[in-house]
């Protein structure tokens, strides 16, 4: 390819519904932006949806040639009851019929498929509190409680995750079938992921007190979400829908924690891996993962682990990622 032409580019549809939060999808946007910095081949063009943009204003019209030209098409959950309206379910089945090559679901999107009739017979998981009544509900699909699942079986393929920081696994697993392994390897290290999480592997919040562990699964998703601009206590508890104390008592039963330390604790496990396998300097990571000065970050990190930033990083723990690709899945 003649280096000066552009590269051809992929756009991948991300339609947030109402009810949900731009937040599910944070990790589908990074992980697209960085990809494009790993290889030079295509470029990937992340397009953010609402529902009135991307299924309602559809209904009344044919697709332009504009809103069939997808490669990637990427439902982020929010209000369940949505996965019932005909516009939607038809705008999916349009997609299909237009030849999208990729077709995902993050979180309880899994459900607007089904109700489409889109995944019969394929395999797929979602956000892992509705998978019970998927299966109850939708028997005609293979339903996995696992943290992502790909089915490349035939078109389009079949993408979707459990929601929140899963996106990102699932982008790194989706990275390595289309530009190799190391392009996915490359790109987990770029997010701060220390490994990508294979589709055997649980989600880890306990399968317990229903609504529960639920609001739980959502706050831990808010605050890997926000790991540069940290979320106050009271406000991942009013995007949950708790109290600040329901949400630290969560918090306590499950993880032995407060809400506070547990966010250090992940913003500095993020710093430390990025240390360890990537080339930024120590100021941009420490600012990257919520610190708002480079002593503060240094303080923060020596208190935690024992030693400053830089004496992490002269260390030379510069491990491979552990890396499975997974790109096959059986119908």
């Amino acid at each position: 390819m003649n280096p000066a032409a552009p590269l051809p580019t992929r756009r991948c549809a991300l339609l947030l519904l109402p009810g949900g939060t731009a937040l599910a999808a944070a990790g589908l946007l990074e992980a697209l932006g960085r990809l494009n910095e790993l290889q030079d081949e295509v470029r990937y063009e992340p397009v953010c949806l609402s529902l009135g943009e991307g299924a309602a204003a559809l209904r009344s019209r044919p697709m332009r040639s504009e809103e069939r030209d997808w490669f990637a098409f990427f439902v982020v959950g929010g209000d369940d009851s949505l996965a019932a309206s005909p516009g939607l379910q038809l705008l999916l089945r349009d997609l299909v019929a237009a030849g999208v090559a990729h077709l995902g679901a993050v979180g309880s999107g899994s459900l607007c498929l089904a109700r489409a009739g889109l995944p019969a017979g394929r395999r797929m998981t979602a956000d892992w509190s509705l998978i019970d009544a998927l299966r109850s509900d939708h028997p005609e699909v293979v339903w996995c409680n696992q943290v992502w699942e790909m089915d490349l079986a035939r078109a389009p393929a079949l993408l979707s995750c459990a929601g929140g920081a899963s996106s990102l696994d699932l982008a790194c697993a989706w990275a390595a079938s289309l530009h190799g392994e190391r392009a996915g390897q490359q790109l987990a290290v770029l997010l701060g992921l220390e490994q990508v999480r294979g589709r055997e592997v649980r989600p880890r919040v306990p399968e317990q007190g229903g609504r529960t562990s639920a609001k739980l699964a959502e706050a831990l998703a808010l605050m890997e979400a926000n790991l540069a601009e940290p979320l106050p206590t009271e406000e991942v508890a009013r995007l949950v829908g708790v109290s600040r104390r329901q949400l630290e008592r969560l918090f306590k039963q499950h993880l032995d924690s407060l809400p506070s330390r547990h966010y250090l604790e992940l913003r500095l496990q993020r710093a430390r891996r990025l240390l360890q396998h990537s080339g930024q300097s120590i100021l941009q990571i420490g600012l990257s993962c919520g610190f708002s000065s480079g002593p503060h970050f240094s303080n923060a990190y020596k208190a935690a682990f024992g030693r400053t930033p830089r004496e992490e990083r002269s260390a030379g723990a510069r491990a491979a990622l552990p890396w499975r690709a997974s790109g096959e899945s059986s119908a």
